[in-house]
């Protein structure tokens, strides 16, 4: 009698052990009853019929999942390695089980392609400039397609663009020529405004005899103050020499 007590006791500690599941908050359990979807459950205790029902645990929390380097060839014919990662977790625990053999090799597979056909659909320019805008991209394409398998990803991050040496070298001259162009752009358009204010100047000066020569004594002020000589030379105004040279003329004529 003690014998059948103790081997009942130690099948209903076996059926304990293999029935009872106790599952986190973040934690949801896909059962399945004779090989049939029946419900998902958790968190909390969980009792399963041993070899009647069946339960797959599914983590809810984000999974953060790095995209591997891939090869990328942009618009404009230039070969560059870009890198990601994608933040994405699973809001339908029972499709993400069903639908998808294993949801994170698949969801890894599809942004790997995905990153490759978006970004080789854009510029250098627009990789190294915009990434906020094929972030978003990058990010709704999965979002719609992982939508078939209980997955929702929240958002896709591009880390690095890596280029080789040569294109390196060849933007950094076309920052170069940029600088440059700017520059040349800026001194003209001072050498414009500069112009403006001296033919604005010349025409008031011109209108007030008085202040042309004011500004003739401040001239000579300025030449004797930054003279390194002693010698100066005062230039004879113009209104002065011409009565000489009428003069000169007429005797010439005669």
């Amino acid at each position: 009698m003690s014998e059948f007590v103790i081997g009942i006791a130690v099948v209903f500690i076996g059926f304990l052990f293999y029935s009872i599941r106790i599952l986190r908050e973040y934690e949801r359990g896909v059962v399945f009853l004779l090989g049939r979807y029946q419900n998902v459950k958790g968190p909390g205790l969980i009792i399963i019929v041993p070899g009647i029902q069946q339960m797959v645990t599914i983590d809810l929390r984000t999974i953060v999942m790095d995209v591997p380097s891939q090869d990328v060839i942009s618009r404009d014919n230039v070969s560059v390695k870009v890198n990601a990662v994608v933040y994405f977790r699973v809001i339908e625990p029972e499709k993400a089980i069903i639908q998808v053999e294993n949801f994170q090799q698949a969801t890894s597979q599809l942004a790997q392609t995905t990153l490759r056909s978006v970004l080789g659909q854009h510029d250098l320019d627009d990789m190294l400039s915009k990434r906020e805008k094929l972030n978003q991209s990058i990010q709704e394409i999965l979002d719609r397609q992982t939508d078939a398998w209980g997955i929702k990803v929240a958002n896709v991050e591009i880390k690095h663009v890596d280029l080789n040496e040569s294109m390196i070298r060849a933007i950094a001259r076309q920052a170069e020529a940029e600088r440059e162009r700017r520059a040349k752009v800026i001194h003209a358009d001072g050498e414009l405004q500069a112009s403006e204010k001296l033919q604005h100047a010349a025409a008031i000066l011109s209108k007030q005899p008085q202040a042309i020569q004011l500004r003739y004594l401040q001239t000579l002020n300025d030449i004797a103050s930054e003279a390194k000589s002693h010698t100066i030379v005062f230039p004879l105004p113009m209104d002065l020499i011409s009565p000489l040279q009428d003069l000169l003329m007429q005797k010439g004529a005669k």
